[in-house]
């Protein structure tokens, strides 16, 4: 057994555990990251975020191009190569984590490939490659090992028919049916991709509606957009009953709303996306003092100290949201905390955003929160159909709102859906975070024509001003 001291260790290396790890380094610890894969990156990188955009946008593009012959151009039908797509996700892949490699030596980041368990609170045994195991002592150490895709109870997942996520990415073949149970941020983004590359695809969500934590009207928006995405869409439904039968899986589909018997329906493949489970049983938490909650989750104070001081966590392994922006920056906290900074995981917001098509994406006090919590607010719109760039783009199916304070005018949060709604969330989330007013939006001069326009004329709105539609305030 060797042994090693270290001032900063990272256990995994992902999103949060790298942006911890290269932040430490920066800042002048000795820092080491554990992680098994060759190169930082983790789940988000090696088989979620990056590859599923990747493939997002290739059908995107597939879909523009069969889209565009109403347009006036036509460019025949489209030829799907699975090979070279994967192929071509696949080299992306090592093109980025390679990148991170050379980030980590650049800052003299310790990369051990292994797994780490505590041994005590100060002592980290990791079994290393080769089967070797290294003894490394800390001075601090951040939690970083994210979490994993769980079935729904008792469902028995052992058929190769049943995919996860990770098995989706691989595009083992295009199936004539998909059954993607959950309707959530994985479900919809993978579905869209295997619906767009020819599978008829069904999906089952278990609630009232897609996107429970999205409001009502971006998510109907969204669905009349993407209508003739999917064969079918069901949603207080629940999966039993399931089985493999002549190379295909059968299934019951069961409302939740009553007691009738279930719906037989038989797919070529499944998708599970009903949830993550927090990758924290196999940590010897208990040896270093820390306990998790019943769902296996590290409380974390603002710093993102666990209950034993010196140690963090960061990430899905400290609950939801489980983003990877959430991750990185809650990294970059502990880390300067580490290094004797005023520092605090403090943030207004943390945008949410589903990169469908088109995409939806929110940030701040939604609707829904602000009724259920009886918040008094303002909502206004701005439909794309008044957009001129919407229009011009074949991308009028869309909406921006704000959330805003009636008294004060603060926004108080955001929501779009449309396309390039990921990247027009930035604005709503940079005025929610700077307690911006909507008559600050509204004054900011806003290059024309683009999709940012509908930000600020959703802030018109709010005094009865905007240009491109005739909607007055209403008096008080």
């Amino acid at each position: 057994m060797a042994d090693r001291k270290t001032d900063t260790v990272v256990i995994g290396g992902g999103p949060g555990g790298y942006a911890a790890a290269f932040m430490a380094a920066d800042l002048g610890q000795e820092t080491v990251i554990v992680d098994p894969r060759k190169n930082p990156g983790g789940v988000c990188l090696y088989e979620g975020c990056i590859p599923s955009k990747m493939l997002l946008h290739l059908v995107k593009l597939k879909h523009e191009a069969e889209s565009a012959e109403s347009w006036g151009l036509s460019f025949g039908k489209a030829q799907v190569d699975l090979d070279k797509m994967r192929d071509a996700k696949d080299r992306v892949i090592s093109q980025l984590t390679k990148g991170l490699g050379q980030l980590s030596k650049q800052r003299h980041v310790t990369h051990i490939r292994g797994t780490g368990k505590f041994k005590d609170a100060n002592t980290l045994e990791i079994a290393a490659e080769g089967g070797k195991t290294e003894s490394l002592t800390f001075s601090h150490a951040i939690v970083a090992t994210g979490s994993r895709p769980v079935a729904p109870p008792g469902m028995k997942t052992e058929s190769n028919l049943i995919m996860f996520a990770e098995d989706a990415l691989s595009l083992p073949e295009i199936p004539n049916s998909l059954l993607v149970v959950g309707g959530g941020y994985i479900g919809l983004e993978m579905g869209t991709v295997y619906a767009r590359l020819g599978a008829k695809v069904t999906i089952v969500e278990m609630t009232e509606g897609l996107i429970p934590g999205a409001d009502r009207d971006l998510v109907k928006t969204y669905q009349k957009a993407s209508r003739k995405t999917f064969d079918q869409i069901h949603t207080h439904t629940i999966v039993s009953d399931l089985e493999e039968k002549d190379g295909k899986v059968k299934v019951g589909l069961r409302s939740t709303e009553d007691d009738n018997e279930s719906r037989e329906r038989t797919f070529d493949r499944i998708l599970l996306t009903t949830g993550r489970r927090p990758n924290s049983d196999s940590l010897g938490l208990e040896h270093a003092g820390i306990t998790v909650d019943e769902k296996g989750f590290i409380p974390v104070n603002e710093k993102r100290q666990t209950e034993t001081g010196h140690i963090y966590a960061i990430g899905d392994i400290t609950g939801a949201p489980l983003l990877a922006h959430k991750a990185s920056h809650e990294g970059r906290v502990a880390a300067e905390v580490i290094a004797g900074k005023k520092s605090a995981y403090e943030p207004a917001t943390i945008p949410a955003v589903l990169y469908t098509d088109p995409e939806i994406a929110w940030c701040g006090l939604t609707e829904r929160e602000a009724a259920a919590k009886g918040v008094n607010v303002t909502v206004t719109s701005f439909p794309w159909a008044a957009s001129g760039r919407a229009v011009a783009d074949n991308a009028a199916d869309g909406k921006t709102k704000l959330v805003v304070d009636p008294e004060s005018e603060r926004i108080l949060g955001v929501g779009i859906v449309g396309r390039g709604a990921d990247s027009l969330i930035a604005e709503g989330a940079l005025a929610v975070e700077m307690a911006a007013l909507a008559r600050d939006v509204s004054l900011t001069v806003h290059p024309h024509p683009t999709m940012s326009e509908t930000i600020m004329e959703a802030a018109e709105v709010f005094h009865g001003m905007a240009t491109h539609i005739y909607r007055p305030a209403k008096e008080t």
